[in-house]
């Protein structure tokens, strides 16, 4: 039997079609004050790949305009920009609440053959012999912040093994960088399509955080400001989010109030299966003297 979490998930990603192009979806609360925007990027990517035959997702580019309210639907406009010989375009709007929140454009490709290379996948210890980052979070949750609190006690429909256990009561400085395995919390269909839309959606954890580590920073912190403003990625490879990926992020720079971040997901073989790109904003507020 699947797990409830992680076909309560599915059942999120699976929208309601209200005309040829119009999607209607639901949200869910994951502990944060808007809705998480990993599902409004994996919601958007489902109303797109509904419009298009045969061909699988390659890019997709996103902004994110406004917070998005999880006790209201969310309405996905699809326009068919292009259809060409092999490459489909697609842009979606979502609103909510009579204004836009998001929108997207992706690309779709036919299944064609050419030259492949890829960067290795960088040597960490394999997953079983890393610790759940849940266990580790509920040692640490009586000493954090409400608002921390919120979001890492929520169950979650994946299970993540960091390379480098976090320890948001430190405010040691590291470099910006880091590994984490993560899979889904049972077995999914074989549909490539609902493959890379659950990657859409958990590539937006464990990002942004990132660049927080250079600067003794911590998830939480109260006079800590941080959102997401955009969101990109490239799908090089299938891979199954039921077996183990392992997301290796980092953060090249961070200035005036934003962070950029970067992340490289590769298949538990080695094969780099996608790569993500994210500028957020990331604020330090400082009371006014």
């Amino acid at each position: 039997m699947m797990n409830r979490l992680l076909q309560d998930l599915i059942q999120v990603m699976t929208l309601e079609r209200l005309e040829r192009d119009l999607f209607r979806g639901e949200s869910r609360d994951i502990g944060s004050p808007q809705v998480f925007g990993g599902q409004v990027l994996g919601q958007a990517l489902m109303a797109a790949s509904a419009t298009v035959d045969g061909r699988m997702v390659h890019s997709l580019h996103a902004y994110f305009l406004r917070r998005g309210d999880f006790n209201s639907p969310i309405v996905y406009e699809v326009d068919r920009a292009r259809d060409g010989a092999h490459f489909s375009t697609r842009r979606v709007v979502a609103i909510q609440h009579g204004a836009q929140i998001f929108n997207l454009s992706a690309s779709f490709q036919s299944v064609e053959e050419g030259v492949d290379h890829q960067l290795p996948m960088p040597a960490v210890p394999p997953p079983e012999d890393l610790a759940d980052l849940a266990t580790l979070y509920r040692a640490m949750l009586p000493q954090l912040s409400p608002g921390a609190r919120s979001v890492l006690e929520k169950e979650r429909p994946f299970e993540f093994r960091p390379a480098q256990p976090p320890n948001f009561l430190s405010i040691e400085k590291r470099p910006a960088q880091r590994a984490i395995w993560f899979r889904a919390l049972g077995h999914l269909p074989d549909d490539e399509a609902l493959h890379r839309c659950l990657l859409a959606y958990v590539s937006d954890f464990n990002l942004l955080d990132t660049a927080l580590m250079p600067h003794g920073l911590t998830f939480g912190q109260q006079n800590l400001m941080m959102a997401s403003i955009d969101h990109a990625m490239w799908f090089h490879r299938s891979g199954r989010l039921d077996d183990w990926l392992l997301y290796c992020t980092d953060s090249p720079s961070a200035s005036g109030a934003r962070a950029f971040t970067r992340g490289s997901i590769f298949s538990r073989d080695g094969r780099l299966v996608a790569s993500t790109a994210q500028e957020g904003l990331m604020r330090v507020v400082t009371k006014a003297s």
